[in-house]
Order: structure tokens, then C-alpha cells, then sequence
């Protein structure tokens, strides 16, 4: 019965051009893309992680120096990215960018 059932999720998948989901090291690395993307605006736009924590409702920089770097698998949601793309002045689209900066950065 299982088979049967993946054959057939697999079968429809295939005829509506669906792509399987990501597995954990996709989604691992996006969010990674998203922090570094975000700590590069941030520091273009010269703010700091305390600075742009406080406008976004966080009472500390230690959420946002995790985020930043997927440290402690910590991450930004979408709450989160709405609010500092407002409070940089940027699109939201710009934290989604497979840059080569945020692929190399640090």
C-alpha cells in the first residue's frame, strides 16, 4: 500500500512539473543566505545589531548576532525580515539574493 502511494505521489509530481521539497541541508544553507544577506545590508546601511534589535523589538543583539550566522540554528522569520527591511529602508527581496557575498561571508 505504501508503494502504491509513493508511485502515485511520484507519477503526480511528475506530470505537474512539482519538484520534490527541499531536503535539510537546502533549507540549512537558505538560511544562512538569508542571515548573511541581512548582516551585509545591515552593515552597508551602518547600523548595528543592538541598533537594529532594539527598532525591531528584540531586547538584546545576541538573537540578531545568531540569526545572522545560523548559529544555534537560531534564524529570522518573516516577521522579522518585514521589519528590518522597513527599518533599513531596503526590499525584503534583497535578503533572499544568493549573493556571492553571503556565500563567502563570515
Amino acid at each position: 500500500m505504501i508503494i502504491k502511494i509513493l508511485t502515485y505521489r511520484l507519477i503526480v509530481l511528475q506530470l505537474i512539473e512539482i519538484k520534490p521539497p527541499a531536503d535539510k541541508e537546502e533549507i540549512e544553507n537558505f538560511l544562512r543566505i538569508v542571515g548573511l544577506n541581512v548582516k551585509r545590508v545591515r552593515k552597508e546601511k551602518g547600523v548595528s545589531q543592538l541598533e537594529l534589535a532594539l527598532t525591531i523589538g528584540q531586547k538584546s543583539a545576541a538573537f540578531f548576532a545568531n540569526a545572522e550566522n545560523y548559529a544555534k540554528q537560531r534564524r529570522f522569520n518573516l516577521e522579522h525580515l518585514y521589519q528590518i527591511a522597513k527599518a533599513l529602508n531596503v526590499d525584503i527581496a534583497e535578503f533572499f539574493k544568493n549573493t556571492e557575498s553571503a556565500n563567502t561571508s563570515t
